[in-house]
């Protein structure tokens, strides 16, 4: 994998957090909306244990539920 993964909803201020912090530092990612779509929601639960956004999965393959900062 050579971008970021980040699983958001609509209207959630850690996702737009997690995402003006990628687009600031120009780190490559792909957003996809883990509301909206109930196939992604399920691939999300399944590499996170849970349903919390915004879920980050990382080039490594690491993952990260939440964001507050880096």
């Amino acid at each position: 994998m050579s971008e970021t993964i980040i699983y958001t909803k609509p209207g959630c201020p850690y996702c737009a957090a997690a995402l003006a912090d990628f687009n600031k530092r120009g780190v490559p990612y792909k957003q996809i909306d883990a509301q909206g779509n109930a196939a992604a929601r399920e691939e999300m639960r399944k590499i996170s244990g849970g349903l919390k956004v915004p879920t980050i999965v990382h080039p490594d393959g690491s993952v990260a539920v939440g964001f507050d900062g880096y």
